[in-house]
């Protein structure tokens, strides 16, 4: 941890021979190039790459040179791990939160929940199963991302929004304004299509997950397996992998992080604790 950082600070340049004084939004910044080499270089990383920019906007945010919330798009392939690792950032942050009693901590806004309701055209095809035969839920024209992107940026302006809930037990039901979301330090939501065009400039922190193909396809039969897909599994396996390639993968390079979801989850909450422990130290301590 950063030590003394609110007394650490270089005096103020006395010559011209004196190197520029030592802000906390520096300070701040040098660790975390600490923290992130040292995970990059580590064992079991739960980073694959990063864009050294993200470290200068992390700082910012963190030292209070940036006044705003922060919205963070976490994408990824089907299977990839990216909602294991949203909730577990969720619920890190949500204990931080209530140990120092920190009001409106993180709002999530669930990419699904944008699916356009097509209830009218299962009722018409007699069933989900019949209807996913013709309609294709594995492109990012399934969704009202723009939608999606209005509500994170009302949100992120300070303004309550009433966010859709899709029933994702075969109705394709969509329920609109349902959900309250109150404006919060954090902004947080993850799906296959976060990190596509219509959205992503929503985003602060864009961060993508990456899996290898062998991992990704035994998590996905497994899931298979446990929602009954049947015979139809390999079809919609093979539909979400050929789709990915063109509208999710390409994603990747637009992220500021790319981590590995095939890292260990306690290596993801140890990450994390390493950044909230700014917060905790900056704010949260006696100097």
């Amino acid at each position: 941890m950063i030590q003394n950082l609110h007394t650490n600070l270089e005096s103020p340049a006395k010559s011209q021979n004196v190197s520029k004084p030592t802000t906390i939004c520096d300070e701040i910044e040098r660790y975390l190039t600490n923290v992130f080499e040292k995970e990059l270089g580590a064992e079991g990383s739960i980073l694959v790459s990063y864009n050294p920019f993200v470290i200068k906007k992390i700082a910012g945010y963190l030292s209070g040179k940036i006044h705003m919330p922060a919205s963070i798009g976490i994408a990824g392939e089907t299977a990839s791990g990216k909602s294991t690792i949203t909730m577990d950032l969720i619920d890190t942050i949500e204990s931080f939160a209530t140990e120092f009693n920190i009001e409106d901590a993180i709002t999530r806004v669930n990419t699904d929940d944008y699916y356009y309701d097509r209830s009218e055209m299962v009722k018409a095809a007699g069933s989900f199963a019949e209807f996913a035969k013709s309609y294709d839920l594995d492109v990012p024209q399934a969704l009202e991302l723009e939608l999606m992107s209005k509500h994170i940026k009302e949100l992120l302006s300070g303004k309550s929004t009433y966010l859709p809930k899709y029933d994702m037990s075969g109705t394709a039901i969509r329920h609109d304004n349902y959900t309250l979301a109150k404006p919060s330090k954090v902004i947080i939501s993850e799906g296959l299509f976060t990190l596509t065009e219509k959205v992503r400039d929503a985003f602060d922190f864009k961060i993508y997950v990456d899996i290898a193909e062998d991992i990704k396809k035994e998590r996905f039969f497994i899931r298979a397996k446990e929602r009954g897909l049947g015979d139809s599994a390999e079809h919609i396996y093979q539909n979400a992998n050929d789709k990915a390639e063109v509208h999710i993968r390409p994603c990747k390079a637009k992220a500021d992080i790319v981590l590995s979801g095939s890292a260990e989850r306690i290596k993801y909450k140890n990450f994390l604790n390493k950044i909230i422990g700014i917060v905790q130290e900056l704010y949260f301590m006696e100097v």
